[in-house]
């Protein structure tokens, strides 16, 4: 689930994605009684999800990939990715069968609950030095991948490195279908995949939904 970066897609963005907002903070303001109860909700429509992205270091078969972490990332993200498996716009006939059953409604909650008490935030250094091949990247989801232009965008920070690879590749491919990230990864060498996705996985982020269901966000102490 993830990955849309961009040279242009700041302007793209606003063209063809208008109305989604900026925003990446999550608001000061108390939860809604609303809120929490989607919250609680997706607590108990995620727990099959835990079985494959709260155990660390599962292994998608053919091809062979980690399992992405869920916990942290944008529920905007989450809500469309969940939208995309359904449609088909990303094949996964797993995912495709989880998502399919769920309405709009329980995609969000699903997507609150996995984003937990606090997405993650951006570092004010990053750690190593980028490879050039980031810059196509940064962008669109920041410096270090946890500060994205657009909700809907994913944070890369912290995802497994694997995972990263295969999703470029799947865009570059055409078997996820996005008009954004299919104009951006053309544009990429797949020799630099393996630095990006190395990259962003070392970067403080995203967790295992485990870290979620233990405390209710990811745990900055690992």
């Amino acid at each position: 689930m993830m990955l849309r970066p961009s040279r242009f897609a700041p302007a793209m963005l606003r063209s063809t994605l208008a109305g989604l907002g900026v925003g990446l903070f999550l608001s000061a303001a108390p939860v809604s009684a609303d809120a929490s109860e989607g919250v609680q909700r997706g607590e108990v429509l995620a727990y099959t999800c835990h079985g494959c992205h709260g155990v660390r270091n599962y292994k998608n078969a053919y091809p062979n990939y980690s399992v992405p972490k869920l916990g942290g990332q944008s529920a905007a993200y989450l809500e469309a990715a969940l939208q995309a498996y359904a449609s088909g716009d990303r094949p996964h006939q797993t995912m495709h069968s989880q998502a399919v059953t769920l309405s709009v409604s329980e995609r969000a909650d699903v997507a609150a609950y996995l984003q937990g008490g606090r997405q993650v935030q951006p570092r004010n250094e990053v750690v190593g030095t980028p490879p050039p091949a980031t810059q196509t990247c940064v962008a669109c989801h920041g410096a270090s991948g946890a500060k994205t232009i657009a909700p809907d965008y994913p944070i890369l920070a912290g995802q497994h490195a694997d995972y990263i690879v295969q999703a470029l590749r799947d865009y570059k491919s055409g078997k996820r279908r996005n008009p954004v990230m299919a104009g951006i990864v053309a544009a990429v060498d797949e020799k630099d995949f393996e630095a990006i996705g190395q990259f962003f996985a070392q970067q403080p982020g995203l967790c295992a939904t485990d870290e979620i269901r233990k405390y209710g966000q990811c745990d900055d102490r690992e």
